[in-house]
């Protein structure tokens, strides 16, 4: 009997890639739409919701489904605060 399990990377990868889409279009979305009355508005809320949600989510990365959602939200977070500059700068 094995005592390993195969890593399901497709799923996983598909899953990870979803978390992220997700994760880019509300961080672009809450972004753009806070910098539109202050960027300093935009900023402090991105540090103090990533900041605030971190440690729960850096938790599950050792549940083996939820660790590919936390691969997603981490490069989506990053990858939508990149579209966030670039939308508005």
């Amino acid at each position: 009997m094995p005592t390993h399990l195969p890593t399901p990377w497709a799923t996983g990868l598909l899953v990870g890639a979803f978390a992220a889409l997700v994760t880019i279009v509300g961080v672009v979305a809450f972004g753009t739409a806070l910098a539109d009355i202050h960027p300093l508005l935009a900023i402090g809320f991105n540090i103090v919701a990533v900041g605030g949600a971190a440690p729960t989510v850096w938790r599950w990365r050792w549940i083996p489904v939820w660790r590919w959602v936390v691969y997603g939200v981490g490069a989506g977070v990053v990858l939508g605060w990149i579209g966030v500059v670039l939308a508005v700068f």
